[in-house]
């Protein structure tokens, strides 16, 4: 290492140590003090980060022992795609930081330390038992941070159905680190991998993808996710869907990519990530099209990309058992550009639901005429963040999920017929998703922040509250990276290739001039920063509109309601008017129920209030997840009487462990 290189490292390194010294200052001073000192260094923390992403790019920085764990130092050496995912997540952390907790004076605080400091660890220790250590207090610091935005009965036993399915997780993870042996070090785990047979290694790869897939939200654990963001605040979604996420997307980028190695059976393993990732994207946004709620409208749309990301995983290691590595490191660069671009546009639409719910007194998503009574700047935020989610140019969505298309366009490459058909059910499913996504997204800004119902606008305004500068800025700081990363992307997308895994050329390939192509121009092209140039153009439509205002008079007329004679807030389009024919058409998903009760004035023919409610079953409840409870607590009942309180009982059980423990050791030996 030169010393430019050497420097530029130290600085990386004194960075993230600051931020990791501010976040534990923050964490203290918010469980003894309880100011809003805390969020202030909070913020502080995530700007030492990004100052350490920035230094350490792009070839990521060098190990440095951070203290002794036995007889192995532990290591935090962040790569060049730790630092990419990092890096946009933090714009979004930041604000949240500022913002959030404001409910409660202790507590919230504690939680966003402990995430983001289990997420550094995440990025950059390098060995199974402080990896976990950090993966633990990352999940556990987000139950912190959703009990303190929401304390009741119902948040709590969302809380601990979230928790109970990451524990599922961890467990899984906690047996892959024992799999691989005596040694903890990450740089082993390739090597005693690759050695393996079928059955094991495959085992070993299901369980990270489990492990991992529990906090991304891949099927089945995505169930968790609504009732989870939907008891938080805006600012606890940001930071988990933000920069919490792309720590678990990293960690099983790297697992498989980096240590599984190029196995005969890879091309099976990988159909299987991918239709995992391809199902996860469809059930999650058929189920956030339905939501009356920010918050779970948002978290279902997290799970949802993070489904897509793990389609372009799998496609990465279909493409590497085919031979094809530069496809492959293509899969995997669009799978991090995608979240990257999600996690800035996911963390303004979170903030904004914090503002939404400041204007309307809830996170209700309803006509409200929040943006006649909110600044300019909230809306022009919030519409480039909705056009990335919609993957509408020019905004990062679009571009990432054009270059996943274009990827998985790629299939003619391969000489399996299952994976050419893998992939192309694959594209299918993802033009489903893409489709249905942006419905959601027209539902979510039209009806939750364009909407005029005057009526329910009155009904909340003795709920307002005036935004704060802070929260308009963060929403509109926040959406505008969102072009501005896709616009500027032929410029730093070269840039990644010490991230793109396996072959650093495909990220050089990935541009052509001002053009973004899929390692060939004469494949296919787009240029987000030209049609931005090209954008100031269609200013003479409305210049066009004006002039002819002049020679053309506006008739105005009442807003159609079916022909009836009702006024106009009446036929306002609602939340399940605006998604009640998908409902319809996918009931055998949805298997949606109605709830009509009546409440009457004295006689039960003069009605005096009629309420309705209505709900979607979630897929894996009823299969999945209820039979696992009962049987918890048929078990539960059945062992009772160990609970009996007498001291010769508990003393008797620990000195059966230690017999079990003690036979273990005489009868096992670890392989070496």
């Amino acid at each position: 290492m030169n010393l430019p290189d050497a420097i530029a490292s130290s600085i990386t390194l004194s960075a993230f140590g600051l931020a990791a010294l501010v976040w534990v200052l923050a964490l203290l001073v918010d469980l003894f003090l309880g100011t809003a000192l805390p969020r202030l260094l909070l913020g502080l923390g995530c700007a030492f980060a990004a100052v350490g992403a920035l230094w350490g790019l792009p070839g990521g920085s060098a190990g440095q022992a951070v203290l002794q764990l036995g007889d192995d130092p532990v290591i935090f050496h962040p790569d060049a795609a730790a630092l990419w995912l990092m890096l946009p997540a933090l714009l979004p952390a930041f604000f949240a930081s500022l913002c959030g907790g404001t409910q409660h004076t202790r507590g919230w605080a504690t939680g966003a330390a402990l995430s983001l400091l289990g997420a550094l660890g995440v990025y950059g220790l390098q060995d199974g038992a402080s990896f976990l250590i950090a993966w633990e207090a990352m999940g556990f610091g987000g139950a912190l941070m959703l009990l303190a935005d929401h304390r009741s009965v119902q948040a709590g036993y969302d809380n601990l159905f979230m928790l109970a399915l990451l524990e599922v997780g961890g467990v899984a993870l906690l047996l892959a680190v024992l799999m691989l042996g005596p040694s903890l070090a990450f740089g082993t785990y390739a090597l005693r991998w690759t050695g393996w047979g079928v059955a094991p290694a495959l085992v070993l790869g299901l369980l990270w993808l489990a492990g991992f897939g529990a906090k991304l939200g891949l099927l089945p654990f995505y169930e968790w996710y609504p009732g989870a963001y939907g008891s938080g605040s805006g600012s606890t979604g940001a930071l988990m869907s933000g920069i919490v996420l792309n720590a678990a997307y990293f960690a099983l980028g790297r697992a498989l990519l980096q240590w599984m190695g190029n196995p005969p059976w890879l091309a099976g393993f990988g159909v299987v990530v991918l239709a995992a990732g391809t199902f996860t994207a469809i059930l999650a946004i058929l189920y956030a099209f339905q939501q009356s709620d920010w918050r779970r409208l948002l978290a279902f749309s997290s799970a949802e990309n993070a489904g897509v990301a793990v389609t372009a995983l799998g496609a990465a290691l279909i493409f590497r058992a085919g031979g094809q590595n530069m496809l492959s490191a293509l899969a995997w660069t669009v799978g991090m550009l995608h979240l990257m671009g999600h996690s800035l546009a996911k963390g303004s639409l979170f903030l904004t639901a914090d503002s939404a719910a400041a204007l309307q007194g809830n996170h209700h998503l309803r006509q409200s005429a929040i943006l006649r009574h909110a600044p300019l700047t909230l809306g022009l935020g919030a519409v480039f963040a909705v056009m990335s989610l919609a993957a509408m140019p020019p905004t990062a969505g679009f571009v990432s999920e054009w270059y996943l298309f274009q990827t998985l366009f790629h299939d003619f490459t391969l000489k399996g017929d299952g994976s050419r058909i893998a992939l192309a059910l694959a594209g299918a499913g993802l033009a489903l998703t893409a489709a249905i996504a942006l419905a959601t997204m027209v539902k979510l800004f039209g009806v939750g922040l364009l909407g005029q119902n005057e009526e329910h606008s009155a009904q909340h305004r003795k709920h307002q509250a005036k935004l704060t500068a802070l929260q308009t800025l963060s929403v509109l700081i926040t959406g505008l990276a969102v072009p501005v990363f896709a616009v500027t992307l032929v410029w730093w997308l070269p840039l990644m290739q010490q991230a793109a895994w396996p072959a650093a050329d495909a990220a050089r390939q990935m541009t052509h001039g001002w053009l973004l192509v899929p390692l060939s121009a004469g494949f296919a092209f787009i240029s987000p920063a030209m049609l931005v140039l090209a954008v100031p153009l269609l200013s003479l439509l409305p210049l066009w509109l004006v002039w002819g205002r002049r020679r053309f008079a506006v008739r105005r007329a009442p807003l159609w309601c079916g022909g009836e004679d009702y006024a106009a807030h009446a036929g306002a389009t609602t939340a399940l008017s605006f998604s009640n024919a998908m409902r319809v058409f996918y009931n055998f998903v949805y298997r949606p129920h109605n709830a009509v009760a009546r409440q009457f004035e004295g006689k039960p023919y003069f009605l005096r209030e009629l309420q309705f409610s209505y709900s979607q079953a979630p897929m894996f409840g009823a299969l999945l997840f209820t039979p696992a409870v009962r049987t918890v607590e048929w078990l539960a009942r059945r062992l009772r009487f160990l609970q009996n309180g007498l001291m010769n009982a508990y003393l008797a059980y620990i000195g059966i462990l230690l017999v079990l423990v003690f036979g273990l050791v005489l009868v096992w030996t670890p392989p070496t």
